[in-house]
């Protein structure tokens, strides 16, 4: 796997009018290098979850320009936008988003198919996915058997068993005690960097911070580098 280059340029997003309200993200500048390790932290509300959805590609902005591989997110329409979504970015999320009805094996084979990754090439991606992730006997299991980090262990396996360049996670351990959080940040950092994917965390653990290549703040709308 190979990560990606992300470049934000003068990228900007309102909900309402500009007269009506302040900017949730304000002429945002910034280069990520092919698998790097960035956080982002600020208080609730600051645009945290906002910047990582214009990154998804879930949300445009308001104005400005984001490239992914020098690709701008602006020539592509909708349909081009999911199929970049679908083949080259992951994501992780606080409530972990499962599938309640499949199995943890059958959530990790939804991405692969919708990539058209089938039959023993499938199969043995989620097999070996479920041994990275510590639940190689786990299989199974619905996400209702599994503990809370099982199944975010689930959910950080189907983030990345398509092969994504960039992995989104937004507040991967609010849901989690403290000792088990660390383990699954631990984790998913390990095997970002094994795969060279880039990593980019929405979080307020001070735990993660020390892990990141890079930490960026956001503050009125801007993101400012703040020292790893």
């Amino acid at each position: 796997m190979v990560g990606a280059q992300l470049k934000l340029e003068r990228v900007s997003k309102s909900y309402l009018p500009a007269a009506a309200a302040p900017r949730v993200l304000d002429d945002i500048n910034v280069e990520v290098r092919d698998g790097e390790f960035v956080v982002l932290v600020g208080r609730s509300g600051s645009g945290k979850s906002t910047l990582l959805n214009l990154i998804g590609t879930i949300d445009t902005p308001t104005s400005g320009e984001i490239y992914i591989d020098d690709v701008a997110l602006s020539a592509l329409d909708e349909t081009g936008r999911a199929l970049l979504r679908r083949r080259r970015i992951g994501f992780v999320f606080q409530f972990f988003n499962l599938i309640p009805t499949l199995t943890a094996a059958e959530n990790l084979q939804l991405p692969l198919e919708l990539n058209g990754v089938t039959g023993p090439e499938a199969t043995q991606r989620v097999a070996d996915w479920l041994i990275a992730v510590e639940l190689a006997d786990y299989g199974h299991r619905f996400p209702e058997e599994l503990s809370g980090g099982e199944q975010q262990r689930v959910a950080i396996a189907r983030a990345l068993v398509h092969g994504p360049g960039i992995v989104l996670a937004d507040e991967p351990t609010g849901n989690l005690d403290l000792e088990t959080a660390t383990s699954m940040i631990a984790l998913l950092d390990r095997l970002c960097r094994r795969t060279g994917t880039t990593l980019i965390m929405a979080t307020h653990s001070q735990e993660v911070i020390g892990l990141a290549d890079r930490v960026f703040a956001i503050r009125g709308g801007c993101l400012i580098e703040e020292p790893a």
